[in-house]
């Protein structure tokens, strides 16, 4: 009953922007937290951001400064704004509903389908 679907990827060029979002359904969406991962060919996923409940949010190292994630709660939506991108963001985006533990997030099984990101000239 759980589905998340993920949309907004493309292609863009270094520099560039991009809006991704993340439509939630089967779930109550102000009790969950939701993360960001990214998955490029040959290596492995990669959480990128996180908001909790209450809104708080944290950041992978590499998009620190350039990535914002936020949650519109009346749309039970969560989305990446993506700037100043780079070709080492080229990857497939992923959605997924998680919690906190003791500080870390955690992933659940619930997962979107994926936005393929591509940051080229």
């Amino acid at each position: 009953q759980v589905q998340l679907v993920e949309s907004g990827g493309g292609l863009v060029q270094p520099g560039g922007s991009l809006r991704l979002s993340c439509a939630a359904s089967g779930i109550i969406f102000s009790l969950s937290a939701m993360g960001w991962y990214r998955q490029a060919p040959g290596k492995e996923r990669e959480l990128v951001a996180t908001i909790a409940r209450d809104e708080s949010t944290t950041y992978a190292d590499s998009v620190k400064g350039r990535f914002t994630i936020s949650r519109e709660s009346a749309k039970n939506r969560v989305s990446l704004q993506m700037n100043s991108l780079k070709p080492e963001d080229t990857a497939v985006y992923y959605c997924n509903i998680g919690t906190f533990r003791s500080g870390s997030y955690s992933a659940s099984v619930y997962w979107g389908q994926g936005t393929q990101v591509t940051v080229s000239s």
